[in-house]
């Protein structure tokens, strides 16, 4: 709350400091300067004499023939000035920096020497009036900053009827920003699933599956400028999914550009395979204000295989944030590549917008319509079929989320899926009621309920979940209830389906928890039992 009230009064003073020079009283004349010192809290300005300058005053900051008010003076000496940025200014070392100093006139005091203020010595640095800057010289331009997950959970199906079915999953994810202090950062995500055989499956076949979702060295060469090589998704694109290679991005000023020159993980095992090589570039702008926040990005990439080309598309991607209200999102991917019959195929388009009327209301809407993704050379003998059924499947959904009281939350969505055949066609709506510190007993109460209706199949499905404190910090506790019917559109036939479940976390340690469920699935007199166990870790 301090923050805002301290951001909207420097906006102001400089909205009123530009007010008055534009009101014409007096002479005003530009002094320059140079940022000589940048630091997570403070920009150091050198000026050749600071004299006319004053605690609260503001500076202009000079970029690209731009002038932008970005820093206010918080402290100051005979020729140095510690100031903090306005917005979350972007400010560089050696960026140029000016005071607007206006000349008024006051006859009163013509004839008056000019005051002397005793308390600072003329000769004075700023070392000896913000001490902090002695140690803000000694605090590296990167801080290290690591944060990790390992995970270990099995999870076993006891079903009465048929064998029993066993799987481990491991988990491993690591985010090391600036490795000791450098320019240098390290991300992974992991994940190694194991089946456990138990003597009823093939001996062929594979039951060890290692993905790598994310294994990455970034270097940043300076603050403009940063070189990924590994493993990795770019966020400003999405939609391209993983990258094995190198990705550089630089930006100028609000202005970025990238490249990309890699290979695609195999689309069947996800490993390194070199056979798919490929290579692109982007070019995307990003603004930053107090109401707005957006990220543009449009690119073209060419994907190939073994040589001969098997995709080349044109991607689009946006996102912003508006008043802190209005979020949006939206991606699209054109190929321009077909060696059947050359025309271009919009094989992905998605759009979503959420608005905030309140802390009470939110409203989402959705719309997003795709084809199957076709590699020429990879599906070369099927790719004449593959077009004939190329169909885009269309989706809408909205969503309303209320909170009509205090501790109290509801809401209800509806979404709707189809193809111009009428083929995959389903429609859903889903509705909750959440209750939060619910009196005497305490804890938390949800009761939701599901319907969807396809070609085939409708179903519904209604739960009630009650969460609570057993020990607090401690132990927590999830208990919950759900009843589902399937009915077939073609038979008579339906079935009806309960489950019973029980979820414990308990904090072993600071960061490490240890949690089990266990649910019971009756199905008329069939017994169904499902067993997991998780162990996490965060450091």
């Amino acid at each position: 709350m301090m923050e805002s009230c301290l951001k909207i009064i420097l906006q102001l003073t400089v909205f009123l400091g530009f007010c008055g020079i534009c009101s014409g009283q007096g002479d005003s004349e530009l002094i320059g300067g140079h940022v000589s010192y940048v630091t997570s809290k403070n920009v150091y300005v050198k000026f050749e004499s600071t004299s006319v300058i004053n605690a609260g005053d503001t500076l202009i900051l000079s970029r690209e023939s731009q002038l932008k008010s970005c820093l206010v003076v918080r402290q100051k000496s005979s020729s140095s000035c510690v100031c903090q940025r306005i917005d979350d200014c972007q400010v560089s070392k050696d960026d140029q920096v000016f005071f607007k100093w206006i000349k008024t006139e006051n006859p009163s005091s013509e004839n008056e020497e000019p005051s002397v203020n005793l308390n600072i010595d003329p000769v004075e640095s700023i070392d000896t009036i913000y001490p902090d800057y002695e140690q803000d010289k000694n605090v590296p331009e990167f801080e290290q900053k690591i944060r990790g997950r390992i995970s270990a959970a099995s999870y076993s199906s006891l079903p009465e009827m048929q064998e029993n079915r066993h799987r481990l999953m491991y988990r491993f994810s690591l985010n090391a920003d600036h490795i000791n202090n450098s320019r240098i950062s390290f991300q992974s995500y992991i994940n190694y699933r194991q089946y456990l055989n138990d003597g009823t499956q093939p001996s062929g076949r594979n039951n060890n599956f290692l993905r790598v979702y994310n294994l990455s060295l970034r270097y940043e060469a300076n603050e403009s400028t940063s070189l990924t090589l590994g493993r990795r998704i770019n966020h400003k694109a999405s939609s391209l999914g993983a990258i094995d290679g190198l990705q550089l991005e630089k930006y100028f000023g609000n202005f970025y550009t990238g490249l990309i020159a890699g290979f695609r993980p195999d689309i069947f095992e996800y490993d390194f395979n070199p056979d798919l090589f490929e290579y692109g570039a982007y070019l995307g702008l990003r603004s930053e204000t107090s109401h707005v926040f957006s990220t543009t990005t449009a690119g073209l990439l060419e994907q190939r295989n073994q040589g001969f080309i098997d995709r080349r598309y044109i991607y689009f991607q946006h996102s912003s944030t508006i008043n802190r209200k209005l979020s949006l999102f939206g991606s699209a991917e054109l190929d321009l590549y077909n060696n059947i019959n050359g025309d271009l195929r919009l094989t992905n388009l998605y759009t979503s917008a959420r608005y905030r009327f309140s802390r009470r209301i939110e409203l989402t809407l959705s719309y997003d319509s795709r084809k199957r993704i076709l590699y020429y050379e990879t599906f070369k003998t099927d790719i004449e079929r593959l077009l004939d059924d190329d169909e885009a499947r269309q989706g809408i959904r909205i969503r309303l989320g209320l909170r009509p009281i205090k501790f109290i939350y509801t809401g209800i969505s509806f979404s709707n899926r189809f193809q111009s055949d009428q083929q995959n066609k389903s429609e859903n709506i889903n509705a909750y009621l959440s209750m939060v510190r619910l009196p005497l007993i305490k804890g938390s109460l949800s009761i939701s309920f599901n319907q969807n209706k396809s070609n085939y199949l409708e179903s519904r499905i209604y739960s009630i979940r009650h969460s609570r404190s057993i020990i607090k910090g401690k132990l927590t506790a999830d208990f919950y209830f759900r009843n589902v019917n399937y009915a077939y559109l073609n038979s008579e036939n339906g079935t009806s389906q309960n489950y019973f479940g029980a979820y414990l976390n308990l904090r072993l340690l600071k960061k490490l928890m240890f949690s089990i469920l266990g649910e019971l699935n009756t199905r008329e007199e069939e017994k169904n039992y499902r067993v997991n166990t998780k162990l996490n870790f965060r450091f």
